[in-house]
């Protein structure tokens, strides 16, 4: 507990601390399939507290939130989320584990080095992020996925989410934050149907509030990591 608590700050420990509050309190009160949702939302809101350290543990959590969260995605035929998540997004966590393990900060220290886009770059993900989102929407709607277009907004913003974290950008956080807005309106319209999904929008606000905390924090690392480069101790 002493080496959580020296590695965590107050606010972070107190910020998940009031999300898994939130998720487990939601899950019970809306009844359905409470356990999986309780499951899968706790390690999700512990995977993002972790990325926001830059610690690449974070990522390796992720793998296990999406396997939880696309059997979710399946059960109400959102199989958007399915296939982005069981296809893009877990494949992608596994090259961005790899990426962090490969980019530590300084040798031996649990952090990754934070990376700056060129502009090209941005180019590039916008043009790929563009193709992939029409792409989708095609075959969502050959599967007659639920709420297909706030589906394909997800993928869009997914896909960006999932490039971003591998090329060890700041802004992935802010992207996903993105992400958690669209998936609180897709979820939101499923309550309409299962009240119990209710859950899993506040899972998703959670979502969005630590990744927004997670985005302010990569930036001070990456403020950090720039003044400790020029001035090493």
């Amino acid at each position: 507990m002493s080496k959580i608590t020296s590695y965590f700050s107050k606010l972070e420990i107190g910020l998940w601390l009031f999300a898994v509050a939130m998720i487990t309190g939601s899950a019970l009160l809306f009844g359905g399939g409470s356990l999986l949702t309780i499951i899968a939302s706790v390690i999700g809101v512990t995977s993002i507290i972790i990325n926001a350290k830059g610690n690449p543990l974070g990522q390796l959590l992720m793998l296990f939130f999406i396997v939880f969260y696309g059997y979710i995605s399946w059960r109400f035929s959102y199989y958007g989320e399915m296939m982005t998540y069981m296809g893009m997004t877990g494949p992608m966590a596994v090259f961005s584990l790899i990426s962090r393990l490969r980019n530590p900060f300084r040798e031996g220290k649990a952090e990754v080095r934070v990376n700056t886009l060129k502009p090209q770059e941005i180019f590039f993900l916008c043009f790929l992020t563009a193709a992939v989102t029409v792409l989708f929407f095609f075959i969502l709607r050959y599967f007659n996925t639920a709420n297909l277009i706030p589906s394909t907004l997800s993928v869009t913003t997914s896909f960006a989410a999932v490039y971003l974290t591998f090329r060890r950008s700041a802004y992935f956080s802010l992207v996903y934050a993105m992400n958690d807005t669209v998936l609180m309106i897709l979820w939101g319209l499923a309550s309409f149907t299962d009240s119990s999904y209710i859950s899993v929008v506040i899972c998703f606000l959670m979502f969005l509030i630590t990744d927004i905390y997670g985005f302010i924090s990569w930036k001070k690392m990456k403020r950090r990591q720039a003044q400790q480069e020029l001035y090493p101790s």
